[in-house]
């Protein structure tokens, strides 16, 4: 069964959980309820997905009791600074129909509009407030970190950054245990780039797995959160089984040879779209 992560400040998170990142406004409420019906307990949205609103309505037809059910929300790059942010929390927090999340995160660090330790200071105040129980950021590097951590004091739980086998991120995740942060990984798979790559096939053939399964287990024995997507209830249950088997040393000194440096999505220190 799926582990957790401790976050520093005391809270938890599920090491693995459902992304919504494309899942149509119209099929996700459906998407999360068999989601958290197969076992999920971790549900990643963000309000520029435009579906926060099913991810509220599935958790409410699942009947789970809130306080087994991890809900993650993120600030958008048009919402950030300090008073944007307020309204923006509220605004999801409304769609949500939730009273509070469970994790708020700036969304991307947008350097050149440098409004992202305004929003962290925004964020600090929505915790304290009970609006969300923790706070963290997304696709921030060693200097945002270091800045949003030396002007308030606050270190963030959690940094989502992309991590697959083409972009493994080793330094930064480095920083990221020196710093008490967890790393979660968005497109955890790569868009499946690394699924005929010899180290997994070889794998899978061996744990009788998919390359999918291996890949989303590397994830888990490095020891970052990781939140794939599906919307079919076959790929949701294969992506949730991968806790009854291990990849061998060997397995995962031969996945470390795959890091490229390369990315699927945008550069955080240039990407800038509101």
């Amino acid at each position: 069964m799926a582990t957790r992560l401790r976050l520093n400040d005391g809270n938890t998170i599920p090491q693995i959980g459902l992304g919504l990142w494309q899942v149509p406004a119209d099929i996700t409420a459906q998407t999360v309820a068999t989601g958290l019906r197969l076992g999920y307990r971790l549900i990643d949205g963000a309000a520029i997905y435009g579906n926060e609103v099913g991810q509220g309505e599935g958790f409410r037809q699942s009947g789970l009791p809130r306080d087994q059910v991890f809900i993650t929300t993120k600030i958008w790059n048009a919402d950030q600074g300090h008073d944007n942010t307020l309204r923006a929390m509220e605004a999801s927090l409304a769609r949500l129909g939730l009273d509070q999340v469970d994790l708020c995160l700036i969304h991307w660090p947008c350097p050149a509009r440098d409004l992202y330790v305004d929003t962290w200071r925004a964020l600090i105040r929505l915790r304290e407030e009970g609006h969300c129980r923790s706070i963290g950021v997304s696709n921030f590097n060693a200097a945002h970190l270091e800045r949003v951590i030396g002007e308030t004091g606050v270190v963030p739980v959690l940094n989502q950054i992309e991590v697959n086998p083409r972009l493994q991120q080793s330094e930064l995740r480095a920083l990221h245990d020196q710093l008490g942060i967890v790393t979660q990984s968005w497109t955890p798979l790569g868009q499946g780039k690394s699924f005929d790559a010899p180290a997994v096939v070889a794998a899978a053939q061996r744990a009788g797995k998919t390359p999918a399964q291996v890949i989303l287990r590397w994830h888990v024995q490095i020891g970052v959160s990781v939140i794939p997507r599906s919307t079919r209830e076959a790929g949701q249950i294969e992506n949730l089984d991968i806790f009854d088997f291990e990849l061998t040393p060997e397995e995962m000194a031969a996945l470390a040879t795959l890091d490229e440096g390369v990315r699927c999505g945008p550069d955080p220190a240039t990407f800038e779209m509101v």
